[in-house]
């Protein structure tokens, strides 16, 4: 039993380096991912502030004068 922990320590030893490095690229994509939705949530979260506050706003009316497209249109029925 002893001598199978000292091959299995020297074994991990062995291996250390790989699977630090192991390690570290599954924390860098770990945070990666976290922080890619982090900022869509804040996005998101912009995004319907935004939209939530301009629905509230009052819209400016325009409106269209036809009068001299009616009277134009009124001489083109008469002329003919």
């Amino acid at each position: 039993m002893s001598q199978e922990k000292v091959d299995r320590y020297k074994q991990e030893k062995v291996n250390r380096k790989k699977n630090m490095r192991k390690q570290r690229m599954m924390n860098i994509v770990r945070k990666s991912a976290l922080t890619l939705a982090g900022l869509a949530l804040i996005g998101w979260l912009g995004y319907s502030a935004y939209d939530t506050y301009t629905a509230n706003q009052e819209r400016a009316v325009a409106s269209v004068n036809y009068d001299a497209v009616n009277t134009y249109l009124n001489g083109l029925t008469t002329a003919e």
